[in-house]
């Protein structure tokens, strides 16, 4: 059982405990435990497989190290099936409707049998929800006006999408007079996969011009509430836009407390309790015993000055996840996290040879327009037959083409490469003696993605040890929200790429980005460079690195953690000889 497994079963303990009423302790308890479980960069039940004990990983104790243990040894948790007995899992979704708390959503579900977002939509209409104690007319108004809102949670999009209607949104607020900054807080700053909404701070000399510019925006489907501070919009897409227009000198307290994430705030928030202090969105204070402000804030105008005031550094907001950071911060090693100006070389990509678009020579072309030292052209070999792989014949003649491109550049190599499909039974797709012709052997996995762990962990283990690989791409085969990776131990397979000094793929495809960012931090740790790639299909696609920066970033990854960031004669050194 995999660590986003254990983790998911006890989100949804802590999603039915909080249905229930149950105390906000106990459910907070589940909550950090399952984060600390995702974001555990070792299998928890190789763990147990091992003999250690799980009460070792913060936020773990004995109760819920048994319970996870049962659930990894069994596949089931009874605590679970039991709440799942008396609360059927669409009953849920009701949570998500704005300001109907577990209390309402329960009253619904026991008085009216409610069990979906539909079923009270048609009790809505038939006026049946405001005859209940405690609801009302008007909370049936406002109930039904959050339905469709409810319906949108919990959709996210992609980081890549989300960063366009940024961009979107910037153009058309920056002409707003009076607009003094304009910032974007939440997981949208921190670089995450997904982003569920868009958090969006102002400082602006008044509050209705902008939020009337807002209003204009072209993908404002409707307005959802709009006060003297603070305007929701709903897009046309369901992406939930929150603009909170806040003074200058609680701008940065305020770009601090809404860009996260909460795990991160708690544990400032509690460092500040320790010194008397007091953090939130409008500035740092001094408090008395009880709690109570003291004074005016001694902080706020900058993100720079609330963490000074902790004497900590201004954390990058990627990294804020209450993982690493604060240690880091204690023992003055918080790292300068990769760039993408730091990277010298893509390692992998596609032509009009195979599924491409553009040929070798316009791919290099693109490539030394973006600064790059070099590059691999990585066509897939012949089981793609979809793509048109190559053959040994149509590989050794592309390699040949590579080399008289390289002949007539100057200070830029196109590395003669292949990505090599690892075949159902194991082999390799293409020949020995093919392999060890080329610069650079990508090897990946496409077809028999549904086969039991121990045949898809042979599969991979063989082809790190085969002599002419160098580096596995998109190790895990997720798709984000579409496709869950295959059955894989990742850290048996970073330990095998150690042990053999092989690479692992980053890749940056937004809709891959695989490696993710927990899995790098175990690569980084055991000393396996991770490659930076955008699986290119066009010269477009060059432009993806920027994707998989972000995911580095969030892992901690330096430059001297990714293979790819040293110029051509250093990064040839790396390569094994065939």
């Amino acid at each position: 059982m995999q660590n986003r497994e254990i983790a998911a079963a006890l989100d949804e303990i802590a999603d039915l405990l909080e249905f229930q009423d149950a105390n906000p302790f106990r459910v907070r308890a589940y909550r950090n435990a399952a984060r600390r479980v995702a974001d555990h960069p070792r299998s928890l039940a190789a763990i147990v497989a091992e003999g250690g004990s799980l009460t070792q990983i913060d936020g773990i104790g004995k109760d819920l190290a048994e319970k996870i243990a049962t659930l990894i040894a069994t596949g089931k948790l009874p605590m679970l099936a039991e709440l799942q007995a008396e609360v059927p899992s669409s009953v849920l979704t009701l949570l998500r409707i704005p300001g109907l708390g577990p209390k309402k959503a329960a009253a619904l579900f026991k008085q009216l049998n409610i069990q979906s977002l539909d079923m009270l939509r048609v009790a809505c209409d038939e006026h049946r929800v405001r005859d209940l104690k405690g609801f009302g007319a008007k909370t049936e108004v406002l109930i039904l006006a959050g339905i469709d809102l409810a319906a949108q949670a919990g959709k996210r999009i992609y980081w890549a999408d989300a960063d366009a209607i940024v961009q979107e949104l910037r153009a058309h607020l920056q002409c707003t007079p009076g607009l003094e900054q304009l910032e974007v807080a939440g997981s949208y700053r921190r670089g995450k996969e997904t982003v569920g909404d868009l958090d969006l701070l102002v400082d602006a000399a008044a509050h209705g011009p902008v939020m009337d510019r807002l209003a204009e925006y072209p993908g404002v489907k409707d307005t959802i509430a709009r006060g003297d501070t603070k305007m929701s919009v709903r897009l046309d897409s369901g992406l939930q836009v929150d603009l909170r227009v806040v003074p200058k000198q609680s701008f940065g307290a305020a770009l601090q407390y809404f860009t996260g994430s909460k795990d991160h705030n708690v544990i400032l928030r509690g460092m500040a309790k320790d010194r008397g202090l007091k953090i939130n969105e409008w500035g740092v204070y001094h408090v008395d015993n009880e709690g109570n402000e003291q004074g005016p804030s001694i902080a706020g105008c900058t993100e720079e000055e609330v963490y000074r005031s902790m004497d900590l550094p201004c954390f990058p907001p990627e990294i804020r996840e209450a993982r690493d950071e604060f240690p880091w911060a204690a023992a003055g090693k918080l790292p300068h996290l990769i760039e993408l100006g730091d990277i010298a070389g893509d390692l992998h990509m596609h032509t009009s040879a195979t599924d491409g678009k553009n040929t070798i020579r316009e791919m290099a072309t693109a490539a030394q327009a973006l600064e790059l030292n070099y590059i691999a052209i990585t066509d897939h070999s012949k089981r793609v037959t979809m793509a048109r792989g190559l053959n040994a014949q149509r590989a050794r003649e592309q390699w040949a083409e590579i080399e008289r491109v390289n002949g007539e550049l100057a200070g830029f190599r196109v590395l003669k490469g292949i990505e090599c499909d690892i075949l159902e039974s194991g082999a390799m797709d293409l020949p020995d003696d093919v392999l060890a012709e080329a610069d650079w052997v990508v090897a990946s996995l496409h077809y028999g993605q549904n086969q039991p762990r121990k045949q898809i962990m042979e599969r991979l283990l063989g082809a790190i040890a085969h002599p002419s690989v160098h580096v596995i791409a998109h190790p895990t085969g997720r798709l984000i929200g579409r496709r869950d990776p295959y059955e894989l131990d990742v850290d048996e397979l970073i330990a095998a790429a150690a042990n053999h000094g092989k690479m692992l793929e980053l890749n940056c495809n937004p809709a891959r980005l695989d490696l993710n960012d927990i899995h790098c931090a175990a690569a980084k740790r055991h000393g396996v460079p991770i490659v930076m790639s955008t699986d290119a299909h066009s010269i477009g696609g060059l432009n993806t690195m920027r994707y998989g920066i972000l995911q580095a970033r969030r892992a901690g990854l330096t430059k001297a953690d990714v293979a790819n960031t040293r110029p051509w004669a250093k990064f040839a050194k790396l390569l094994r000889p065939k």
